[in-house]
């Protein structure tokens, strides 16, 4: 991890646990939808998880959690290694992160509506890149500890 997040993001952030905790599933839902026109990343998903509406309900919690603990980030450690191991399973890589922020912003965005300024969306966007970073760095020393033949694909663009 190459900074911190700020204090102003980690307000705005925690400042928006009760808008995900009542409209979480709508945004992972329309984040979905978003990112599924993309077939190749479609291609990573268990589809039935989506279909039965568990992977949004956990994707949802998972925001949540992050929202709730972004001041005390130790906390999501046990959740962080679950996620980058599933997403080494499911051959994730760095390239995939910046559709992931292109689905969700936009997906805050749709359902939040006004409550969704400026503000809350670049708070997101450094929290997601946050984030982003240190899944992306833990599977890296995943993907070299399993010696997958095709790598980590260590280039990206943080949005």
């Amino acid at each position: 991890m190459s900074k911190s997040l700020s204090p102003a993001t980690i307000a705005v952030v925690k400042s928006t646990a009760p808008a995900l905790q009542k409209h979480g599933v709508e945004i992972t839902k329309r984040m979905y939808a978003r990112l599924f026109v993309d077939p190749e990343i479609k291609a990573l998903f268990d589809m039935a998880a989506q279909e039965s509406g568990e992977q949004p309900k956990r994707l949802a919690a998972a925001i949540l959690a992050y929202a709730q603990n972004i001041d005390a980030l130790d906390a999501l450690q046990p959740a962080v290694e679950r996620m980058a191991s599933r997403h080494v399973a499911t051959h994730v890589k760095p390239h995939h992160y910046p559709a992931v922020a292109n689905a969700l912003l936009p997906a805050i965005k749709d359902v939040l509506g006004d409550a969704a300024t400026e503000e809350v969306l670049a708070a997101w966007g450094e929290a997601y890149w946050f984030l982003a970073d240190v899944l992306i760095g833990r599977e890296a020393q995943l993907y070299a500890r399993t010696s997958q033949p095709d790598g980590p694909d260590l280039e990206y663009k943080a949005a």
